[in-house]
């Protein structure tokens, strides 16, 4: 297969909301390269990138598929992606290698939610960007509405190079780029290449001399040889959108109908003539602040953004080569792990089809298998010093339950799909609340759960149970209380005899000496849970001997790792042992541990004790108009309200929100803000659980107790 240089390779990602029509139209580029003979459909199960029997059932893309076409000597990667914002990696990881992004627009919706959904990630990283509007033979069809929710979206740096135009009954594309208009027959294809009707003339000049304008900004020779001539050839304007694709402030606009095959041809040509390629771009950076050059003569480096488990040939990885080439048998090193990769095999990938290569050179996409230390987001280099190429950094989980297995005898099987799914979908958090005891998974929204649930099933043979997780409380105090304790035990010989006094008291940082007693010693226990127990021995007169105290004190700690509210942990409680008996000879460490914590125990109970509940701190980032609805649900939700910040169309709302009324928040949120809502959080604080709310908790886990 032929080597492509990185002036030769251009790289898109198909992104854009759900029903757009991104796989419809990733086939029929293949189709019009001739690289497939026959285009299948995604009703008909049979198109090259919607391959998994998932998509097949769910009649849409789940994951992003790269493949590759060849047009006119230059090869296009095309990576389809899924357009529903519960799969975020794959459309995150995509972005993050392409070259130019193609956001796809059904004209029969125009740029809706899922479309500004998707379009933030985008924005946030800055790359070169075109438009194509689909589907635009569909009845329900409006191109001029369409165009306004986009330049709405993006502003005016949204471009027309195109527009559509029924002429004669037949539907034809003005290109305003070339003034040419293209007509097509009834079955689309190949067009007929007409000059601009007369009645079309005015607005495509006019819509010309806009493109032409905005293309010469870009450039200061562009900008004088406009003000010189009044306007540019077309290699001038090519040169000119390419710069402000490049720069992120020149978005073109162009339409096609998909399903027809209208309009792609050209499509392609745009993104071989004009389009970046990986050697436009910046060099990408390391996590050590050095730069990796796009440039053949380099040092090799790939980075590996997606990798797949295939029951049958274990994990296929994904890879962009950032520098440098990459022949079959080469031995790169892993830059995380300092282990040694030898590359056996080396394919380009379309859909499910693999076509072996020896060599890859920089800007190129490809995929190789069993490799034995390379995760998603790892960086491969000729030398082991190399730097790390920079992670994508994936947004956080948004849906969490825990999970065990429907079979018990299954439970290691079911660990180690989750650590397989883990490591191909960095969206999927899986970690182990040993607090819990639960095994905790974090999702992007229902739709990622169910999709995760179906590969458990179907892939890995594993039936997995779902369910809200267990909420960490804490236990404490809120009042100073006294209790004492006789533990004896009498069985014949020695027995077992311990009395311990002790009072107990919240405690806070920095707070005075207990007063009223002779401190004999003191020690500060920091809490492997956090909060501290700080222990005081205030005996006097040797009732109890010294050395019995450390054994009072674990007492007292076994209490607190098992709270007498609800089994959570206690902290923040300070403890006098005043008083006490011991027995010469029926004394002993076992029975001051059980006495110190039978009077920890009814000291606590009797000292008004508090649950505490822990809270996130989120930052949320609403449209304006929404505002009103997001806070309502906020503050039924306990949610207390920190601060409100204006950015563009967007209001950020920051507050304080209790963990336990985060349970279906993500898909309330999405219900009321049609999915426009984004939001973060991270764990702020423990704080006192509402006393109607603390009787409800402790009534119920009495309840499961008895």
């Amino acid at each position: 297969m032929k080597v492509f240089d990185n002036k030769h390779i251009k790289n898109v990602a198909f992104v854009g909301a759900h029903r757009s029509g991104k796989t419809t139209l990733s086939e029929t580029m293949l189709f019009e390269a001739g690289l497939i003979k026959r285009r299948g459909t995604v009703e008909n199960q049979n198109t090259v990138s919607d391959y998994h029997d998932i998509e097949h059932q769910r009649g849409a893309s789940v994951f992003a598929t790269p493949l590759h076409t060849e047009w006119r000597n230059y090869k296009i990667n095309i990576i389809d992606t899924p357009g529903l914002d519960d799969f975020i990696g794959e459309i995150m990881s995509s972005i993050r290698v392409a070259d130019t992004i193609v956001t796809v627009i059904n004209a029969k919706h125009g740029a809706d939610i899922g479309t500004e959904i998707i379009w933030n990630y985008v924005d946030k990283y800055h790359k070169p960007t075109l438009f194509v509007i689909n589907k635009i033979d569909s009845e329900k069809a409006n191109f001029e509405a369409s165009i306004e929710s986009l330049k709405h979206m993006v502003g005016n740096s949204a471009v027309l190079v195109q527009y559509p135009k029924i002429i004669d009954g037949a539907q034809c594309i003005i290109d305003v780029l070339k003034m040419k208009c293209y007509k097509f027959g009834p079955d689309g294809g190949k067009p007929e290449k007409l000059q601009i009707p007369e009645v079309e003339l005015e607005y495509a000049n006019q819509l010309h001399n806009e493109l032409v304008e905005k293309a010469a900004e870009n450039d200061e020779e562009l900008m004088e040889l406009y003000f010189d001539k009044g306007t540019l050839n077309e290699a001038e304007m090519r040169k000119g959108i390419k710069l402000g694709m490049l720069n992120h402030d020149m978005f073109p606009v162009f339409c096609v109908s998909a399903l027809k095959d209208m309009g792609t041809g050209r499509l392609m040509g745009f993104i071989d003539n004009v389009a970046p390629a990986a050697a436009d771009l910046k060099p990408e950076q390391t996590i050590e602040g050095d730069l990796i050059s796009p440039t053949i003569d380099a040092d090799t480096s790939l980075f590996a953004f997606k990798t797949i488990y295939q029951p049958n040939l274990g994990q296929l990885a994904f890879f962009k080569v950032m520098s440098g080439e990459i022949t079959t048998n080469d031995k790169l090193y892993n830059t995380r792990t300092g282990e040694l990769e030898t590359i056996n095999q080396l394919f380009i990938m379309d859909g499910n089809e693999k076509h072996s290569v020896q060599k890859l050179t920089v800007g190129d996409i490809g995929a190789t298998t069993k490799l034995k230390f390379t995760e998603t987001n790892d960086t491969l280099s000729s030398k082991a010093e190399n730097g790390t190429i920079k992670p994508i950094k994936f947004p956080q989980p948004r849906v969490l339950k825990s999970v065990k297995s429907a079979v018990t005898s299954e439970e290691e099987k079911l660990a180690d799909a989750l650590r397989k799914i883990h490591s191909q979908d960095l969206t999927v958090d899986i970690h182990y609340n040993t607090e819990t005891k639960e095994t905790i998974v974090g999702t992007q929204g229902e739709l990622h759960l169910a999709t995760l649930t179906w590969i458990l099933e179907n892939i890995y043979e594993v039936q997995p149970v779902f369910e809200t997780p267990t909420i960490a409380y804490r236990e404490t105090i809120q009042r100073s209380a006294k209790a004492n304790y006789r533990h004896k035990k009498q069985s014949g010989g020695s027995g077992q005899f311990g009395q311990v006094h002790l009072k107990i008291e919240p405690y806070y940082e920095g707070m005075p000496e207990p007063e009223g007693f002779s401190i004999r010693g003191k020690e500060v226990v920091d809490l492997p849970w956090e909060g501290k127990l700080v222990f005081y021995n205030c005996i006097v007169g040797g009732v109890i001997d010294q050395r019995y105290l450390p054994s009072v004190m674990k007492g007292i700690l076994e209490v607190m790792e098992s709270g007498p509210l609800t089994d959570s942990y206690a902290r923040d409680i300070r403890v006098m042992v005043y008083d006490g008996k011991m027995h010469a000879v029926d004394s002993n460490d076992i029975s001051f541990k059980i006495a110190g914590a039978h009077a920890f125990k009814e000291a606590f109970l009797n000292a008004n004790p508090k649950l505490l509940e822990p809270t996130e701190l989120m930052t949320l980032r609403v449209p304006e108009a929404m505002v009103g609805n997001v806070m309502t649900e906020l503050q039924s939700r306990r949610a207390i309200i920190q601060g409100i910040d204006t950015e563009a169309h967007y209001q950020i709302l920051k507050c304080v929100i209790p963990s336990a009324e985060l349970n279906n928040f993500s898909s309330q949120l999405r219900s009321i803000t049609q999915g426009r809502a984004t939001y973060s959080s991270k764990f702020e604080a423990y704080s006192a659980v509402p006393t109607h709310i603390q009787k409800q908790i402790v009534e119920s886990k009495e309840a499961v107790t008895t």
